[in-house]
This record gives C-alpha cells, sequence and structure tokens, in this order.
C-alpha cells in the first residue's frame, strides 16, 4: 500500500486506506464489538508494516478509550511524525452541560484539548466536525477552525457528515474571507448507500474537498458473510446479531449482494475486497477508512488495491447499485443532460488521466 494520494486541494499526502480505530475500546456506545489496547496493538502494528499513514479516530469513539489506545500504540511505535491522525467532536461529552456538546466555539476547543491531552500530542494533523448539529452558524465554526491552525494545535480542518450545503458555505466563506479551507468531506459511501452521488462527488470535486468514505462494506452488508436466507438472512455479524440496531435489508440490496458475489467469484476476489476497490476508486474519493477485527482482515483488506474491475464487471455492479434520483437531480444525470445541453455531441471537462502521478516508483531511473 504504498500509494499517496494528495488530500482535496491540500498538500496532505494520504494512504488510500485510513484505519479506522473506532473500535479501538471496550467502553461506551462502540463496546459490543471493541477491542482491548492488547488485541488492537497488531492491528495498528499491521496497517504500519502495511505503509499505511493514515489514522481516523474521535472523541465519542468508545468513550475517549479509543484516543487514549491510539496515543499509546503512538508513542510505543514512535511513529508520531509519520501519520496523519484524524480525530473529531460534535457528540456531547457531558449530558448535563448544554455547552459540552454541538459544534459551537466554546465546545470545540475544550473537546480539542480533551482530545490532545487522550491522545498525548501536541497537535492532531486533520480535525473535522463529527456531524452538523443544525444550529451552529457555519462562520462560528470556520473562525474556530482557522484559529486552532494559527494557535499550532491542528495542521488542517475538514468536516464529517453535513449536508452538501453546509460544506458549500463552510468553504466558500473560508475562501472569500482567507481563512482555513476544509480539505475534505467525511461520509458513508458503499454500493448499497449511493446517496452522496446527488450532490456531495460534485461539490467536493470543484470546491477542493477529499471525500473520505466510510462504511465501504455496507457496515458488514457486502462482507460476504450474510446470504438471503426465505424472507430473511442468515450469517454470523453485527447485522444477524439481535441485541445490535440492524438495518431493514431491502430487495435492492439483495440484488447488489447477488451482483457483487458474481463479479467477486469471477475476479477470484473476496466480496469485501471488491466493495472496497469499487469505493476507493470513485470520483473525488481521496481515502476510504476501514476497519479490521484482526491482522489477517486488514491484509485482506489491504488486497483491495491489488487489481482493477474491469469495465463490464463495474458496469454490472453500477447497475445493480444504481440509486433511485428524485427530482431535480434526475435532471442532472449525463442522460437527461445529453439530451437537453449536447445532443449528438461529446462534451466534456478533461480527458481521463491528465493529471497522472508526479512521482511514480515504477518510472525510477536506473543506477
Amino acid at each position: 500500500m504504498n500509494e499517496y494520494y494528495l488530500l482535496g486541494r491540500s498538500g496532505l499526502r494520504v494512504s488510500r486506506l485510513a484505519l479506522g480505530t473506532m473500535n479501538f475500546g471496550v467502553s461506551g456506545f462502540h463496546a459490543a464489538y471493541g477491542k482491548t489496547e492488547e488485541e488492537a496493538e497488531p492491528i495498528f502494528r499491521r496497517y504500519l508494516d502495511g505503509g499505511g499513514n493514515f489514522i481516523d479516530t474521535a472523541d465519542f469513539y468508545t468513550a475517549g478509550e479509543s484516543e487514549k489506545i491510539l496515543g499509546r500504540l503512538i508513542d510505543r511505535a514512535g511513529v508520531r511524525d509519520r501519520l496523519v491522525l484524524t480525530s473529531k467532536a460534535t457528540n456531547t461529552v457531558d449530558p448535563t452541560d448544554p455547552n459540552a456538546s454541538g459544534n459551537g466555539r466554546k465546545h470545540i476547543m475544550r473537546a480539542l484539548d480533551a482530545s490532545l491531552g487522550r491522545l498525548g500530542t501536541d497537535y492532531i494533523d486533520l480535525y473535522l466536525l463529527h456531524t452538523w448539529d443544525r444550529i451552529t452558524p457555519i462562520e462560528e465554526v470556520v473562525h474556530t477552525l482557522d484559529d486552532l491552525v494559527r494557535a499550532g494545535k491542528i495542521r488542517y480542518a475538514g468536516l464529517s457528515d453535513v449536508p452538501a450545503w453546509y460544506a458549500a458555505r463552510a468553504q466558500s466563506y473560508a475562501e472569500a474571507h482567507g481563512l482555513v479551507p476544509m480539505i475534505n468531506v467525511q461520509l458513508p459511501y458503499s454500493l448499497v448507500a449511493r446517496d452522496i452521488e446527488a450532490e456531495f462527488v460534485s461539490m467536493a470535486q470543484t470546491l477542493g474537498m477529499g471525500i473520505t468514505a466510510w462504511s465501504p462494506i455496507g457496515g458488514g452488508l457486502l462482507s460476504g458473510k450474510y446470504k438471503r436466507d426465505g424472507d430473511g438472512m442468515s450469517g454470523t455479524g453485527r447485522l444477524t446479531n439481535p441485541d445490535a440496531a440492524g438495518r431493514e435489508i431491502s430487495p435492492r440490496d439483495w440484488t447488489v449482494i447477488e451482483a457483487l458475489q458474481d463479479v467477486a467469484a469471477d475476479l477470484g476476489r473476496s466480496m469485501a475486497q471488491v466493495a472496497i476497490n469499487w469505493v476507493v476508486t470513485q470520483p473525488a474519493v481521496g481515502s476510504v477508512v476501514i476497519g479490521a477485527s484482526s491482522p489477517e482482515q486488514l491484509d485482506s483488506n489491504f488486497g483491495a488495491l491489488d487489481f482493477e474491475i474491469p469495465a463490464d464487471a463495474r458496469r454490472r455492479l453500477d447497475e445493480a447499485s444504481a440509486p433511485q434520483v428524485g427530482l431535480p437531480y434526475g435532471m442532472f444525470t449525463p442522460q437527461y443532460q445529453s439530451w437537453v445541453v449536447s445532443p449528438g455531441l461529446a462534451i466534456g471537462d478533461k480527458p481521463a488521466g491528465y493529471t497522472p502521478p508526479v512521482f511514480n516508483a515504477a518510472a525510477q531511473p536506473a543506477n
């Protein structure tokens, strides 16, 4: 995994696969599938050995335990400077305090200081809003993130799970006032969740934000663990655990799963590898956040970068997973636009490969 790309319109170079650490720790909301520090360390070490440099956490994950474990693992490995460390804040840390949650300046600054303490570092490379809180003025958020960069506490700013109009407003406001830009927007994206394509992809491409995609295998649905069983499904995993909050599996989901099964079999790859490969090669995607329950699972996920999905196989996946697009978004599809804007003509922005890699290991001169 020795390929690194710039994240958004920035000079920050990140791995194509980021290590998600939501399962590092056995406390709080994510404890049901959490890992102890002893179980997490081999996963972390394997990610580093594989060339990964992009680590994703948040103050909310396992009630802050994820950050504490990460801090100790990073210190023991002596790799702080080589890592691109990401954390987030929005979620409440004290339900009795109205200013201990949300995206107001008071909470963000307190949350960042607490994260720095848990991580045992004096800066975070990429700091994100965890989600939109619906009420904090975007101007306040952008100025706060700008101040944190100027104070040296964070290197870059970004957003996670916000509306497209909100991300566009944040970026436009930052540009207009000479403030620190948002270099990414982190969103759920998979073959069973393509909703972001309606607005986010073109927004990110236009405004210089790389998409960091989470849940590329649909919360495990595309992992290959689950099979159709009459009107339900069978398998071993979170989605069939009666104590877990599972999602309802639609007929469209099964269509996607069955197409993915066939494509994976034809390619001699696992379903998860094909699902991750599809996401990581989609337009505007800068990196994909993957989780792992073991070093072996992480190795398998690394294999998602070792092949290309042939055009006919990608077409089958695209058709099986095509989202239902309502108005006015249906008017922005290639088919509709070709009809109303350029019937019979081929018009585009730039040809494929317009900006090939600048540094190519395969093209190094011989000694």
